[in-house]
């Protein structure tokens, strides 16, 4: 590439980048609404009912006065009744309020953060945290590991995907939001968590000391097989530097004969990362995906058309702790590119999220569109499902066998013959 063509890419990213933290920033008058009305509660009830009922009209009209008034009714005798004054937190009941609220809804990936889950989430999304290195989700009523972080002690301790949470230190999680779960399982460094889950019907203690988690975004290794060099290309994560990782090896991606891209244990991400990723392997407007809204209003996303890796044979590992980006992109080059997929059926993680700060370090992340593979095949509880599938048992794990891997170099192997 030459120093123009590298000006021009830098010039697309930069647009990429500011566009999705444009729409980080997008405020959300009904959730301002409500906070400010909330916190006049606990002001004195300074409003009058006709000021009280504007308010209303001017966030949400499917909201009546009474709905309004019930809740004031509660707080209101809190304040006066409850035995103990000193454990009534305004600021926290407000917070509690509105949790209520975005729970409600029943989405687990549509959540309201407090200041300090708000930066606990940013941390994650940088890539740095204190925990113990697991990605978790909700599928079919129950908290799955969707993936242990590669080199974490969540990964070191045995934890597989596919693993059912059901205690944190002993105590049941169920009925508990997403985010107040991962809230107990994080902790400081040096600290310990117990872990009970449920594997294959059988259920397993884990206790595993937490640690300061630096979420590696990719690793490239180029093997000699048969007379062939091939790639082999593991994203981890698709964190804010998986890009300028990725981009820095796409040299030595050129230089070999093929590519396996791992995607396995990927919870995913960044969708701007994984839709200039994807670009490398794409002509120019190629689908990376599609986003349907609310109404059903349907959008592509597309290949910014780097297309330098287009023509390299591949396979694609993807597993049950593949979710989210990962799942776009595993997606979006089989059914552009017509590249095979190989492992297990992945997680089903096909909705999109926008993060909207609030007041005071607040934040809130709403569920706004659903995602589809270029040909239309809805990813939401349904997975990427492989075209050849390979199990890797928990005796594999334990072993360091990868009949997957084997299987992938087996097939691009025949590839490139």
């Amino acid at each position: 590439m030459n120093s123009k063509e590298e000006i021009d890419l830098n010039k697309e990213e930069t647009k990429e980048v500011k566009e999705v933290k444009e729409e980080k920033k997008t405020s959300n008058s009904f959730i301002v609404a409500c906070v400010f009305v909330l916190i006049a509660f606990f002001s004195g009830f300074y409003f009058s009912d006709s000021l009280w009922q504007s308010k209303i009209e001017t966030s949400d009209k499917e909201l009546s006065k009474f709905d309004l008034q019930l809740l004031g009714q509660v707080i209101k005798e809190l304040s006066a009744s409850y035995v103990d004054p000193s454990k009534i937190e305004k600021q926290k009941m407000v917070y509690g309020i509105i949790e209520g609220a975005v729970s409600s809804i029943g989405d687990p990936y549509t959540m309201f953060f407090d200041p300090q889950q708000t930066k606990n989430f940013k941390d994650d999304i940088s890539g740095t945290f204190s925990g113990i290195g697991v990605q978790v989700g909700m599928k079919n009523d129950v908290l799955k590991v969707i993936a242990p972080i590669k080199g974490t002690p969540a990964e070191k301790a045995g934890i597989l995907p596919g693993d059912i949470i059901l205690q944190v230190d002993k105590e049941s999680i169920a009925h508990l939001p997403v985010d107040e779960v991962v809230k107990k399982i994080k902790g400081t460094k040096g600290t310990k968590v117990n872990l009970t889950i449920n594997r294959s019907g059988e259920t397993k203690d884990f206790e595993i000391e937490r640690d300061i988690i630096k979420v590696p975004a990719m690793d490239l290794k180029i093997e000699n097989k048969d007379g062939k060099k091939i790639a082999y290309l593991q994203i981890f994560q698709f964190s804010e530097q998986v890009y300028a990782d990725f981009k820095r090896e796409v040299p030595n991606l050129k230089s070999a004969d093929a590519i396996i891209l791992d995607l396995r244990n990927n919870p995913g991400g960044l969708v701007d990362q994984t839709k200039m990723i994807a670009s490398w392997f794409m002509k120019k407007d190629d689908i990376v995906l599609t986003q349907q809204d609310r109404n059903n209003n349907k959008d592509n996303v597309v290949s910014l058309g780097y297309d330098e890796l287009r023509s390299k044979p591949m396979v694609i590992l993807v597993n049950e702790g593949s979710a989210s980006a990962s799942e776009i992109l595993a997606g979006s080059l089989r059914d552009n590119n017509g590249i095979k997929i190989i492992g297990k059926k992945s997680f089903g993680k096909g909705s999109v999220q926008k993060v909207v700060d609030l007041d005071e370090g607040s934040s809130l992340k709403v569920t706004i569109a659903k995602w589809f593979t270029p040909k239309g095949v809805a990813i939401q509880d349904v997975g990427i499902v492989p075209d050849i599938e390979v199990e890797r048992t928990e005796d594999d794990y334990k072993n360091n066998k990868d009949p997957q891997l084997d299987k992938a170099y087996e097939e691009i192997i025949k590839i490139t013959k």
